[in-house]
């Protein structure tokens, strides 16, 4: 093969891989943020402040069991040498439990269920992740890393948008083409749990044919599960040693745990204390995403120009003073105006995260450093919902426990200024 050939295989690897997050996004927004969620709680729940709380301690359970499992599995896969099993068993999972979620009519009834349901859909999802995750070193050099992770981010973001387009527009709004489902049992609100898990199952499929996987080393399962143990027991006591890496999972155990909390719950703040309804909220969800994959596509080459830490750093000191903003006014056009600049730091955030510990994570470990990074991003994840479910109960008040989340955010910029930046080499646009 020449060597234009491969160059053109391994950019067309590097797309599909960025195009997974197109794909799953659609979960993330349809089912997690800005439609089930609010169905839940308003169709569902016997009450929104209720429903606000159950959700809240099913994603603290889901999140705990990512948790424990993702670390174990990363060092197993680690073993084996391939993710892209893993990743596509995973997916597959997610999808099914997404679609499912069709199941959930409008009462008390089923509520147990769809709690159940969606727990297994979010436990699939955030292990698909964890080897999503870590084929990203293993396939650009380190001084491309930052754009890279943030191109990916932005495809999630705007993908997230297209498929609440499709789903405002098509299954839920008045006069929509498939206005004919039964309005009355919700069905085409719960039709769209399917159309999120049709969006993750075909927009996935190019990374598991064009996305190169790590080699096979041929270890029998049995063997890759202790070796892979014992890798993750040498893995801890080393990461222990390095405050390096200890900081940077500490920023981003913080992190990922308020923008999990945001995600999770900015539909059932939006629907609960301003009274939109779920036209609105969709559309809500479509304008910050568009700011939000704005924010990451520009913000990955300055990843690569000044550096994940300080990408990081003014990332979250803006998301802690528009957060402010938006737990304190009372003003529907201040929460979209706010919103809205708030989406353009979340990918930023996120991206020059992952982006950091690939620069770091060593050669041959990084599915259970990424598991490891998994299990900072979700071994307190439980907490950030908890504390919201808690608050909101306490103060029967969702703006009090939306407050809670920038806690989170204060501590991650304490945390992530305490990490030493690795010298990196400025990539050529």
């Amino acid at each position: 093969m020449s060597d234009r050939s491969k160059a053109n295989r391994m950019d067309s690897g590097i797309f599909a891989w960025c195009l997974y997050d197109w794909a799953h996004s659609a979960f993330g927004t349809i089912v997690t943020t800005f439609v089930f969620a609010p169905y839940f709680i308003r169709a569902v729940a016997p009450t929104p402040t209720e429903g606000t709380v159950m959700w809240g301690y099913t994603m603290s359970a889901a999140a705990l069991f990512v948790a424990l499992v993702s670390p174990v599995l990363g060092a197993i896969a680690d073993q084996s040498g391939r993710c892209k099993p893993w990743l596509i068993a995973f997916t597959t999972l997610c999808t099914l439990f997404s679609c499912a979620l069709y199941v959930v009519t409008p009462s008390t009834d089923p509520l147990w269920l769809a709690l159940i349901l969606f727990a297994c859909a979010v436990v699939a999802s955030d292990l698909a992740w964890v080897f999503y995750n870590s084929l990203l070193p293993t396939l650009v050099s380190r001084d491309r890393l930052g754009r890279i992770s943030g191109r990916a981010w932005s495809f999630g973001y705007f993908g997230g948008m297209l498929s609440v387009v499709i789903a405002l527009f098509v299954f839920v709004r008045e006069g929509a083409p498939l206005e004919g489902l039964d309005t009355g049992a919700f069905e085409h609100v719960r039709a769209t749990a399917i159309l999120a898990g049709i969006w993750v199952s075909v927009f996935a499929l190019p990374l598991y044919f064009f996305t190169p996987d790590r080699p096979t080393r041929d270890v029998p399962m049995r063997k890759a599960i202790v070796l892979g143990l014992k890798a993750l027991a040498d893995t801890l006591r080393e990461v222990l040693n390095q405050s390096n890496i200890v900081w940077l999972l500490a920023s981003w155990l913080f992190t990922s745990n308020g923008l999990a909390t945001l995600f999770a719950f900015a539909g059932i703040y939006a629907a609960g204390t301003f009274g939109m309804d779920l036209d609105e909220v969709m559309l809500f969800a479509i304008a910050v995403n568009i700011t939000a994959g704005i924010g990451a596509a520009a913000f990955g080459p300055v990843d690569d120009l000044i550096g994940p830490k300080k990408t990081i750093f003014g990332a979250l000191f803006a998301l802690i003073v528009l957060g402010v903003v938006l737990v304190t006014t009372d003003s529907k056009t201040v929460l979209w105006v706010a919103g809205m600049a708030l989406g353009v730091f979340i990918g930023p955030a996120q991206a020059a995260s992952r982006s950091f510990m690939a620069r770091l994570v060593p050669k041959k470990k990084e599915a259970q450093m990424f598991g490891l990074y998994a299990l900072s991003g979700r071994v307190t994840s439980f907490a950030g919902p908890l504390v919201l479910a808690f608050i909101t109960n306490v103060f029967a008040s969702q703006r009090a426990g939306m407050a809670s989340i920038l806690v989170f955010f204060a501590l991650a910029l304490v945390a992530v200024t305490q990490v030493r930046e690795p010298a990196i080499k400025n990539a050529p646009s």
